[in-house]
């Protein structure tokens, strides 16, 4: 078989996590009958400065028309940054969140496992973290990152939440079915005790079980309780459901469990073609220095393979070809030595 992937590398440590990305999927192509045609496409930063905005609509055409989109990451520093002090429509965030709605893609799924032998690399206790394997479903295209009105005033600012029945089924359709596949329990993230839009996501979630998951195991928290929950016994969750804004926060919280944000991946899905990328920045402190993890670019490339292209026994090649050169050649930021070109030879040499 035969795939087009549009790549997106994107800013600072983006472009060398996806060289090393694409290097592993070459060489794993072979070994499973596979193809691939790579289209390189500017996105982020770089698109700034190369065309005057974060998404030109030659990534817009090629994204639209590959079978897959795989993403490094994007943008640049905090502060006061060139890129940051665009207007908003035209910042690299913006960009990310147009190519989502571009590509449909309303749920968001982050897997995060601690890999056996690799307990001691979390900050939290290696007891605490060993066996955790939770997944959480963020919805992506609504909430209040796209509710109107939105707008600043010279004495207030003001954000609005909405969200309509279909995106509350949809996202939590997607977190059911996904249970069903695990351990079949679901737990809905919000904010009902305050939000009345949170009351509503959980009256439409709570309905939805009752019509079509009743043999999923269904329970609540509350997105504060959850934040401290998850760290407290992250073995305890398998799938959990959540908004847009709540999603974003716990996300990233869950993603150090591990010990380094750089081995968490990502699949954006819903449209016609996934977006898949780490859940890391593009760290400019270290760019250049041949010492950025790729573990979440690879990861990203493995969930590709597995929901965008239905290869499963690729996807499982390339996982545990990972899995294997983490525990005996880990990256700088989790303690170890090799550098990126070092660590991608490692699970290149341990492709099935």
């Amino acid at each position: 078989m035969s795939y087009r992937i549009a790549v997106l590398p994107g800013d600072f440590i983006g472009p060398e996590v996806i060289d090393a990305t694409l290097e592993t999927l070459e060489a794993l192509a072979p070994r499973h009958g596979l193809a691939f045609e790579f289209e390189r496409l500017p996105f982020g930063g770089n698109a700034i400065e190369s065309h005057g905005e974060p998404l030109p609509q030659v990534t817009r055409d090629a994204a639209a028309r590959s079978d897959a989109v795989l993403m490094g990451s994007a943008g640049g520093p905090v502060g006061d940054h060139p890129w940051n002090r665009l207007p908003r429509e035209k910042r690299v965030e913006s960009g990310i969140l147009a190519l989502r709605k571009h590509l449909q893609v309303f749920a968001n799924l982050r897997p995060v496992r601690v890999f056996p032998g690799l307990e001691r690399l979390s900050p939290l206790r290696e007891e605490r973290a060993r066996g955790t394997d939770l997944l959480i479903i963020r919805e992506l295209t609504g909430g209040i990152y796209f509710g109107k009105p939105s707008f600043v005033e010279a004495d207030r600012g003001v954000s609005t939440m909405v969200y309509e029945r279909y995106e509350v089924e949809r996202i939590a359709r997607v977190a059911f079915e996904a249970a069903r596949l695990r351990r079949g329990r679901v737990t809905n993230v919000d904010k009902a005790n305050v939000l009345d839009v949170s009351q509503f996501w959980r009256d439409v979630v709570v309905d939805l079980h009752r019509r079509e998951f009743s043999d999923v195991e269904l329970d609540h928290l509350y997105i504060d309780n959850a934040a401290m929950q998850v760290v407290r016994d992250p073995r305890a969750f398998d799938v959990l459901v959540m908004g847009n804004l709540f999603g974003d926060i716990l996300s990233d919280l869950a993603a150090v469990i591990p010990g380094s944000l750089g081995v968490l991946p990502s699949a954006s899905l819903g449209g016609s073609v996934g977006l898949y990328e780490p859940v890391h920045g593009s760290a400019p402190d270290i760019a250049g220095k041949g010492i950025a993890n790729p573990v979440g670019t690879m990861l990203s490339a493995a969930m590709l393979l597995r929901h965008g292209l239905n290869e499963a026994a690729a996807a499982d090649g390339l996982e545990s070809a990972v899995q294997a050169a983490l525990l005996e050649s880990p990256t700088v930021d989790l303690g170890g030595s090799a550098g990126t070109a070092a660590f991608t030879a490692a699970v290149i040499a341990r492709l099935a």
